[in-house]
């Protein structure tokens, strides 16, 4: 008998398997969890890259455009599997569920031992990944096409493939990366995809020359990677315990970043994604300069906004003033305010200011709450992260200080950290000129944190800014006979010119990236 127009005729010598539904289905949710399982090791590779070396954009798109291409690589390979195509793809599957599951242990390792050799790995990873993940499809592929017609197969094949992928986007950054983190989802996801080449065992055993030996293979690598699951976090404090010099005392993965702490005899130390926010013995030097060189200069300031500063440190200085009648702190992650209102140690550094009567707190996107606010403050501390990727940068650009500039009164005043005009020149007077491009009066100034260097800030207001007359109280570093010193730039440390920072063009991280790689200005 002539088989369907459209089918294709099975290879000679296969032996055809009875048409069943449910094997049918069994093998397109096979396709389900194969495509699940491919694009979140490429998720987890582009986001350990994006925590470990900063610049989002970049390393997002440099680590998607390697792992297709090297998925094209496997899908051409393909055409030279020509015998024994189901023990191929149990073999690729496990291989892929051993590469895959133990590929973030590997980076985080890699980047603690290895220091500039993180990118081999890093990159050898997701060309082999994505090598195997090419090879996988067009297998499943021939696979089905003796139980589907050609239209069927193509339709129903990527139909599931993008379904896959769909469901492991949203779930990665709402529920994977934050609840069980980049470890230990790489080894869950790892277990899958060898749980699918035991499954395709069962189901082609009667094919398989050696199907209890198969079996067997599939059995051990999902107990590895069960084990690996289950040691995950130690393998994550290992790694850990190699990149920060002090002991670990919390550490923790909420839905945006990395949270470390570490301590040091009396020094407490705070990392989000590997960079440094603050030292606790010198942190006082850094929360001074940044908020009472402008608050000490409006006594008329009744209504205060902190943005970022979801450690208390700023609002503790803020609090200070007893003429501030309430505060509102916008900080993105509730992780960052929850530790530091809950835990005793952050609580007495902090002087307990998050659980203030005076203070309101928001988890929100800075930017999107900023638009949405109609609220007029006196004194505003945006105390962001630095500009290291995209994400950051546009709360240094022109829109950002645009709205920030509407919600300031008339006789208000703004303060930002700006990271450091010595060893990033260029990208503090960026942030400066633009400041400027908004119509704001424009006051700059550094301070000298030994945890960080010389760091710089910027006074931001509508009308010029003219100094305290006095401090109301007494300070640890700033004090009113070196507060003029703050405002006066070295030759190293002068202005240079700068491009705007505008949405569309993040000039800023560009500056902050290859500054901060080249080290401090000539």
């Amino acid at each position: 008998m002539s088989r369907p127009a459209g089918e294709l005729a099975a290879p000679a010598g296969a032996v055809p398997l009875p048409p069943s539904e449910v094997l049918n289905r069994a093998l397109l949710a096979s396709v389900f969890v194969i495509a699940a399982c491919g694009l979140v090791y490429e998720l987890i590779a582009a986001a350990a890259s994006t925590y470990l070396l900063g610049d989002s954009i970049t390393q997002f798109s440099v680590v998607i455009g390697v792992y297709l291409a090297a998925m094209g690589m496997g899908s051409y390979a393909s055409r030279y599997v020509v015998s024994g195509i189901v023990s191929r793809f149990i073999d690729i599957e496990l291989m892929i569920a051993v590469v895959g599951g133990f590929s973030a242990a590997l980076m985080f390792l890699s980047f603690a031992w290895m220091g500039a050799g993180f990118r081999v790995v890093l990159y050898g990873l997701v060309v082999l990944v994505g090598f195997l993940v090419g090879l996988e499809i067009p297998l499943v592929m021939r696979i089905l096409k003796e139980r589907l017609g050609f239209r069927d197969l193509v339709a129903q094949v990527l139909t599931f493939d993008y379904l896959g992928a769909l469901a492991v986007s949203i779930a990665f950054p709402l529920l994977l990366a934050p609840r069980l983190g980049l470890i230990r989802t790489a080894f869950l996801f790892g277990v899958l995809n060898a749980v699918v080449a035991l499954w395709a065992v069962w189901l082609f055993r009667a094919q398989l020359r050696r199907p209890v030996a198969a079996a067997a293979r599939c059995a051990a690598v999902t107990a590895l990677l069960a084990g690996g699951f289950v040691s995950a976090e130690r393998l994550t404090q290992l790694a850990e315990d190699q990149i920060y010099a002090d002991q670990i005392v919390h550490a923790e993965t909420s839905r945006g970043q990395r949270i470390v702490l570490t301590r040091w005899r009396e020094d407490l130390r705070l990392y989000l994604n590997g960079n440094l926010q603050f030292s606790s013995l010198d942190e006082y030097r850094y929360h001074e300069a940044l908020v009472h060189p402008g608050l000490a200069s409006l006594p008329h300031a009744r209504r205060a906004l902190v943005l970022g500063g979801g450690d208390g440190l700023a609002l503790r200085e803020v609090l200070r003033y007893p003429q501030v009648e309430s505060v509102t702190l916008v900080d993105l992650d509730p992780a960052i305010t929850r530790l530091f209102a809950d835990a005793p140690p952050l609580r007495a550094l902090n002087a307990d200011s998050l659980n203030s009567t005076k203070v309101t707190v928001v988890n929100a996107d800075a930017f999107v709450w900023l638009e949405q606010s109609r609220d007029q403050f006196d004194f505003v501390v945006v105390d962001f992260p630095d500009p290291s990727n995209h994400s950051l940068g546009k709360l240094y650009t022109a829109s950002f200080y645009a709205m920030l500039k509407r919600r300031l009164s008339a006789r208000g005043m703004a303060v930002i950290q700006s990271t450091s005009p010595l060893y990033a020149r260029r990208s503090f007077w960026c942030v400066v000129t633009t400041l400027e491009s908004v119509g704001f009066e424009v006051t700059p100034y550094h301070a000298l944190v030994p945890s960080f260097g010389e760091w710089g800030f910027i006074i931001a207001s509508n009308a010029p800014y003219a100094p305290p007359e006095r401090y109301p109280f007494e300070l640890r570093f700033v004090t009113p006979e070196i507060h003029p010193a703050l405002f006066r730039f070295p030759k190293d440390m002068a202005r240079v010119p700068a491009e705007v920072n505008r949405l569309n063009n993040q000039a800023l991280v560009g500056y902050f990236e290859s500054e901060w790689r080249r080290g401090p200005s000539e």
